[in-house]
C-alpha cells in the first residue's frame, strides 16, 4: 500500500507494557474495590455458600479471621449482608441491637477502625414471605414498609455503621432513612441509594447465599424493568434529591450503559454492584477450563470502572486486590 505521510500509527502507543500503562486510560485501584459478607446468628459457622464458590456465610465469632484477611487484602470498605435466625411477617429480627449485623458491625470497629462498613438495608432476608417489605393480600405496603427501613438503618448506624445502603426499591426510602437517622444524631451517617435496581435474573447465588427467595409471587412491582434506562437515571435523580450521598447501579456487567448514563448525569460518586450471577458465571467457566479466571475477572472490573463506575462492589475484591499489590 502507499504510505501516506500524515498516516496515524496508533500501535506506536502498545509497544511495550511500559508505553501502554502510561497511556492507560483507565486504572483499577484497590480503592475501587467493596467486598461483600453474609454473617448469621449462631456459634461457629463458616460455610461455603454452594454457588458462590469462595464465598462463606459467617458467624460473628467466626469473623475475626476473615477481617484480618480483608486488611491483609488492602481493601478499604466492605457491605454486610444478614441472614436471620427467625423470620416473621414484620422482619423483626431486622432491627435487634444484637443481631448479626449490628454485632459484626461492632466487631470490624473494634479489630478494623479504618474499614469503611456499609450495611445492606433490605428486609427480605427477615420477612417469613421473603418480600422486601410488610406484605398484605400479596401488594407490598410502600410507606408502612419506610418505617421497618428506618429502625433496620438506625440499628446499624448506632452499632456504629460508616454508610445504610437501602436497596428494597421503596419510594422515598432515601428521604425516610435521612430523616430518621438526622432526628437520632446519625447526620454523618452516609446513605448508598441502591438507585438503579433492576428486576434482573442475575441474583439467584445472592438468594440462595442470603436465603431471601420470594415464598410467593416476585419482586417486578418493584424493582426496575430491565427495558427502562430513562427511568434508571430518574431513580438516580430522586435518590440524589432526598439525599444519598452516593448511587448505585445493580447489577453491573449487564448494565454497563446505565453505568455510563448514570455518571454523565450525577455529581454524587456512582457505585455499581458485580452481582452473584455475573460472579458465578465467571467461576463456573473457569472452573470448566474454559477461560482464564483471573484475566477475565480483571478484564471485567476495568470495564465497570471504564464505564463510570467509582466503587464496585464485587465478591472478586479480595483476589483482585491482591493481584492489583502483586
Amino acid at each position: 500500500m502507499k504510505i501516506q505521510y500524515n498516516m496515524q500509527r496508533l500501535r506506536r502507543l502498545r509497544t511495550s507494557p511500559a508505553m501502554r500503562a502510561i497511556i492507560a486510560e483507565t486504572s483499577l485501584s484497590v480503592n475501587d474495590l467493596i467486598y461483600p459478607l453474609f454473617v448469621k446468628p449462631g456459634k461457629g459457622i463458616r460455610e461455603e455458600i454452594s454457588s458462590m464458590k469462595g464465598q462463606y456465610r459467617y458467624s460473628v465469632d467466626m469473623l475475626a479471621g476473615e477481617i484480618e484477611n480483608i486488611k491483609k487484602a488492602g481493601l478499604k470498605a466492605v457491605l454486610l449482608f444478614g441472614l436471620a435466625g427467625h423470620k416473621d411477617e414484620m422482619a423483626s429480627e431486622s432491627c435487634l441491637p444484637d443481631g448479626a449485623v449490628q454485632e459484626s458491625i461492632r466487631l470490624f470497629k473494634k479489630l478494623a477502625p479504618e474499614i469503611v462498613v456499609m450495611t445492606d438495608v433490605c428486609v427480605c432476608g427477615y420477612t417469613s414471605h421473603g418480600h422486601c417489605g410488610i406484605l398484605k393480600e400479596g401488594i407490598i405496603q410502600n410507606d408502612e414498609s419506610l418505617v421497618l427501613l428506618q429502625k433496620m438503618a438506625l440499628s446499624h448506624a448506632e452499632a456504629g455503621a460508616d454508610v445504610v445502603a437501602p436497596s428494597a426499591m421503596m419510594d422515598g426510602q432515601v428521604a425516610a432513612i435521612r430523616e430518621a437517622l438526622d432526628k437520632n444524631g446519625y447526620s454523618n451517617t452516609s446513605i448508598m441509594g441502591y438507585s438503579a435496581k433492576f428486576f434482573s435474573a442475575c441474583y439467584g447465588p445472592f438468594r440462595d447465599a442470603a436465603d431471601s427467595a420470594p415464598q410467593s409471587g416476585n419482586r417486578s412491582s418493584y424493582q426496575m424493568d430491565v427495558a427502562n434506562a430513562q427511568e434508571a437515571l430518574r431513580e438516580i435523580e430522586i435518590d440524589e434529591a432526598e439525599g444519598a450521598d452516593m448511587v448505585m447501579v445493580k447489577p453491573a456487567v449487564f448494565y454497563l450503559d446505565i453505568i455510563a448514563r448514570a455518571a454523565a448525569q450525577s455529581k454524587l460518586p456512582i457505585a455499581a454492584y458485580n452481582v452473584s450471577g455475573e460472579y458465578a458465571m465467571i467461576k463456573a467457566a473457569a472452573e470448566k477450563g474454559w477461560i482464564d479466571e483471573n484475566k477475565v475477572m480483571m478484564e471485567m472490573l476495568l470495564s465497570i470502572k471504564r464505564a463510570g463506575a467509582g466503587l464496585i462492589i464485587t465478591y472478586f475484591a479480595k483476589d483482585a486486590a491482591h493481584l492489583l499489590k502483586d
